[in-house]
């Protein structure tokens, strides 16, 4: 069996980790391994934080939306509800800049929630 020695493959994949941490702190950015280190954790938290900011968004979207149902008497849940009743198909990301663009259309929207499924009596205490 030949012995190979790899040179150029070895300088082109060295080259390729440094090219990626460029910018990087101290000798993140200058020495192979510590380069190398670096861009494997930035690709972990990037493929773990794509996942974060789809639930911080729904997070804020929830927000909106109660925040919005509560100026128009309603609560987030019954609001939800009321609009899965009535047979509205919109997701909180649309029903979220609805809210926040139109809002006239959310009162009317609030207002079809409401027909569908009215909010329960409150119980009084004795």
């Amino acid at each position: 069996m030949a012995r190979v020695k790899r040179g150029t493959k070895r300088r082109a994949r060295r080259k390729k980790y440094l090219k990626r941490t460029k910018g990087f702190f101290l000798t993140k950015s200058k020495l192979y391994q510590s380069a190398q280190e670096a861009a494997n954790r930035a690709d972990r938290y990037a493929k773990r934080d794509r996942r974060v900011k789809k639930r911080e968004y729904r997070k804020l979207w929830i927000q909106r939306l109660g925040a919005a149902a509560r100026n128009n008497g309603l609560t987030y849940g019954q609001l939800i509800h009321g609009l899965k009743v009535a047979g509205v198909t919109l997701d909180r990301k649309v029903l979220a800049d609805i809210a926040v663009k139109d809002a006239a259309a959310f009162t009317s929207l609030v207002a079809t929630a409401k027909a569908a499924a009215p909010p329960p009596a409150k119980a009084k205490r004795a």
